[in-house]
C-alpha cells in the first residue's frame, strides 16, 4: 500500500509507520510526497513517544517510485489525488483522507507538538480501522 502527501515529511510517513507497526509482516506500506521535503523533527519526537524510530526516514517523491501497482493508495493532502492520477498508478482503490497538516500550526513548542500528536493519534485510528479487515481476511479493498 502507498500513502501520499505533499512532501513526505509528516502525514504519509507517519501513516506508513503506523501501518507497519500495527500489522508487522502483514502489510508493505510505503510513503511518498508530491514534492520533495525534509525530515521533520517533530515527527521523530511524537513517533518516538509510541516506540517508532523515524530517524531512518528519508522523504521521497512520487516520481521516484519504481512500483506502479498498489492494492491501496491513500492520499493525505489536497494535491495528492491529482498527482497520483497523473502518475498513472494502478490501484485496487484510491482514497483521499482529509487530515490536518500540523506543520502549518503556529504557536509555542507544546502547541505544535500537540498538533503532531493529534495527527498521529487520528491516523493511528483510521489506519487500523481501514486495514484491519484487509489483513484479517475480511472484506476486500473495494
Amino acid at each position: 500500500m502507498l500513502f501520499v502527501c505533499s512532501m513526505n515529511s509528516v502525514r504519509s510517513p507517519i501513516a506508513a509507520a503506523i501501518a507497519r507497526k500495527a500489522f508487522p509482516g502483514r502489510i508493505i506500506a510505503r510513503s511518498v510526497g508530491v514534492n520533495g521535503g525534509k525530515a521533520d523533527q517533530f515527527v521523530h519526537e511524537v513517533m518516538e513517544e509510541v516506540g517508532v524510530d523515524m530517524s531512518v526516514h528519508t522523504p521521497h517523491i512520487l516520481d521516484e517510485l519504481v512500483a506502479n501497482r498498489f492494492d491501496l493508495v491513500i492520499c493525505l493532502s489536497d494535491d495528492a489525488p491529482e498527482a497520483v492520477a497523473r502518475k498513472g498508478l494502478e490501484a485496487g482503490a484510491i482514497e483521499a483522507w482529509t487530515v490536518a497538516d500540523p506543520s502549518l500550526v503556529e504557536g509555542n513548542r507544546e502547541v505544535v507538538l500537540s498538533a503532531y500528536r493529534t495527527l498521529r493519534d487520528t491516523l493511528d485510528k483510521r489506519v487500523r480501522a481501514r486495514l484491519e479487515p484487509l489483513v484479517s481476511g475480511g472484506s476486500q479493498i473495494h
